[in-house]
């Protein structure tokens, strides 16, 4: 994953243009979201039926058909880009890149906390269906398909109005959806209700997420585009471990509804603070001209 992440978000980019990239990676969000609808589904039912070992066998054959569809692509010749520097200096020259433009920096470390203290929500929903909704592994499912329902819709309505709202609205008002409804679902009881919330959390994250990522995509040039998404992977493949950690930890201490509804506050602050960074940003650059 620490090779595939990096090189499959910057490959997006690739395969089409600067104008069509948020349509690009909202469509990629779709076809991923559609298969969080379906797949919790059928795991529900295939661990119900053959076991957990067998649904972790079928996943590893599934990437069969992932590598015949890489294989079968037809590609322009890749040209790398030519550098005096090693493979160390090159990755520290994408921390500098990152280090120096604040704009950047700003995603990523909004992208960080988010990851930390909001997704971590998804490891504690197995506790939270066992011991609080009282649910076996069918009724996981149902609210895993649930929060890929909200995700699969917000994917569609970023491909198709994503250009009518400015990227800022949507990314921070993702953030404040995903809040909202994180925590009324850490105090719900129902599964119905639960489930319809989880849709409204997957909505948000994916509103989020996609919208970060092809801003970040588009601003950063060609040269260090590969470099800022393997920066970008590193948080998303580091730093959401440790938030699942730190979760799993204070559940401990505080209990699964409790957990995640400071998880909620937290990523809440933050998108408030990026909104007072970004407006204090603009006045200087404003105050400058």
């Amino acid at each position: 994953m620490a090779f595939d992440m990096p090189a499959r978000q910057s490959f997006v980019i690739e395969m089409t243009s600067r104008e069509d990239l948020m349509n690009a990676i909202s469509l990629n969000s779709s076809a991923f979201n559609c298969a969080r609808i379906t797949g919790p589904s059928i795991a529900g039912f295939l661990m119900a039926q053959v076991g957990i070992a067998m649904c972790f066998l079928l996943d590893g054959l599934s990437f069969i058909a992932v590598i015949a569809g890489l294989l079968l692509m037809r590609l322009p010749k890749h040209r790398p880009i030519e550098s005096d520097s090693s493979a160390i200096g090159q990755a520290l020259e994408g921390f500098r890149y990152v280090w120096s433009h604040r704009r950047v920096l700003t995603i990523l470390s909004l992208f960080a906390v988010v990851g930390i203290f909001g997704w971590s929500y998804s490891v504690l929903i197995p506790a939270f269906a066992r011991d609080v909704l009282h649910l076996e592994a069918n009724g996981y499912g149902i609210l895993m398909a649930g929060s890929g329902v909200g995700a699969l819709a917000a994917a569609l309505t970023i491909a198709s109005a994503g250009h009518i709202l400015p990227t800022r609205i949507m990314a921070l008002g993702g953030i404040g959806i995903f809040s909202a409804a994180l925590a009324l679902f850490a105090f719900n009881k129902n599964i119905y209700v639960a489930t319809v919330i989880l849709a409204i959390v997957g909505f948000g994250i994916v509103l989020y997420f996609s919208t970060s990522n092809t801003v970040l995509q588009s601003i950063v040039p060609d040269e260090m585009r590969g470099r800022v998404m393997g920066i970008w992977t590193l948080i998303f493949g580091g730093m959401i471990p440790l938030g699942s950690l730190q979760a799993g930890l204070m559940a401990d201490f505080l209990g699964t509804p409790a957990t995640i509804a400071i998880g909620a506050l937290i990523c809440a602050l933050a998108a408030l603070v990026t909104l007072n960074v970004i407006r204090r940003r603009e006045a200087q650059l404003a105050a400058a001209r």
